[in-house]
């Protein structure tokens, strides 16, 4: 695999390759930002014999399990969640994005060991790819939202047109993230397997198949300091509740956005320097 990106990069297996070797710094990592997303996306489906359409089923299955589980639980404790499978859909959807743009992204660097060793190449450029294609695969996912909502007759309003503004901070405090988990898990390997942990806990903190209603107040009151809590319920507010997210939810996304991106940037130009020495 490493040969194969290597040969994309140094321009032996793909002609314009070589042209763009010399293009300004930005403008190569575009390009290679875009090839190395190319290149996972044929090789998540390479063998697929539904491809593209696992990424619609998927989020359809597992709403379909988790509506059949908490669906009549739901209803009972709080009737205000409208629509409960579209409701579970949109948070799953926005987690699932976290959680493999992170995921993924935290072993960039490790996996891509073999090619920084032999190619010059700016090293922020893997785990930012890593994040794009996660939100890549979220679009996909879309369909199976619109699915949903056509099958229960929820017909979208002028606020849809506003989730690419969650779905855009969203990518911006995962892309932090991943920044700041690929340098920890070069230096410390267990970091991988804690990881899973927290997303665990993480999935269970957010109220992704139960309503904040049924919640005390201080859980409540902790949902405030939760990043996921704020995306997700932005694209609800857009997408199920047809209305303008309330203005504590906007800057909850913005400011988890912006702290996340300056930590991850910080940490990262800070080590990527030695990151030679431990992959």
């Amino acid at each position: 695999m490493a040969k194969e990106i290597e040969q994309s990069l140094t321009g032996e297996a793909m002609a314009p390759a070589a042209s763009d070797a010399w293009y300004p710094t930005r403008q190569r990592d575009v390009y290679i930002i875009r090839q190395l997303v190319t290149r996972d996306f044929k090789l998540k489906y390479r063998r697929s014999t539904l491809g593209v359409a696992w990424s619609v089923l998927n989020p359809l299955l597992m709403m379909a399990v988790m509506a059949a589980v908490f669906s009549q639980f739901m209803a009972q404790r709080d009737p205000t969640i409208g629509n409960y499978p579209l409701y579970l859909i949109l948070g799953n959807t926005a987690f699932t994005l976290m959680n493999d743009a992170t995921s993924q992204g935290m072993r960039s660097i490790i996996d891509a060991s073999s090619l920084l060793k032999k190619v010059k190449i700016n090293r922020y450029v893997f785990p930012v790819q890593k994040v794009l294609f996660a939100v890549l695969n979220y679009v996909f996912s879309l369909v199976a939202v619109a699915i949903v909502m056509l099958f229960f007759h929820v017909l979208p309003t002028a606020h849809a047109l506003l989730l690419p503004v969650p779905v855009a901070l969203l990518a911006v405090f995962c892309i932090g993230l991943a920044l700041l988990l690929s340098t920890a898990s070069v230096f410390f390997r267990d970091v991988i397997h804690l990881w899973s942990v927290v997303i665990t806990a993480w999935t269970y903190a957010t109220p992704l198949f139960y309503s904040t209603n049924i919640l005390p107040a201080w859980m409540v009151r902790l949902e405030l300091f939760n990043p996921m809590y704020h995306y997700v319920t932005f694209i609800r507010d857009v997408m199920l509740w047809h209305q303008l997210p309330a203005l504590s939810t906007v800057l909850g996304c913005i400011v988890c956005a912006a702290i996340s991106l300056a930590i991850g940037i910080v940490v990262f130009r800070k080590n990527e320097r030695k990151f030679i020495l431990y992959i």
